[in-house]
């Protein structure tokens, strides 16, 4: 599965975001992703919002292929529930 990370520099959860994205990505041989810098690559607000159906007020913002998954707390979360992550 194709995951990609919508952040930007000096966000501590992005960080923490791409952590749990390359321990995925070692542990599961399904598990892609790219992270995305909102700034450097000019993606802005309105994009990720018309993307994801609603309101992104914070980065990061996590879509595993086409779903939008939401920020860290909700990224992990799903890697816990759905991916196996930390068992």
């Amino acid at each position: 599965m194709f995951t990609v990370i919508f952040g930007r520099d000096g966000c501590p959860f992005c960080v923490r975001a791409k952590e749990v994205a390359e321990r995925l990505k070692n542990e599961r041989d399904d598990f892609t992703y790219r992270y995305v810098d909102i700034i450097k690559e000019n993606v802005s607000k309105a994009d990720l919002e018309k993307s994801a159906g609603k309101p992104c007020p914070t980065v990061p913002q996590i879509f595993i292929g086409q779903t939008h998954i939401g920020g860290f707390t909700d990224f992990e979360a799903y890697a816990k529930a759905e991916l196996g992550l930390y068992n």
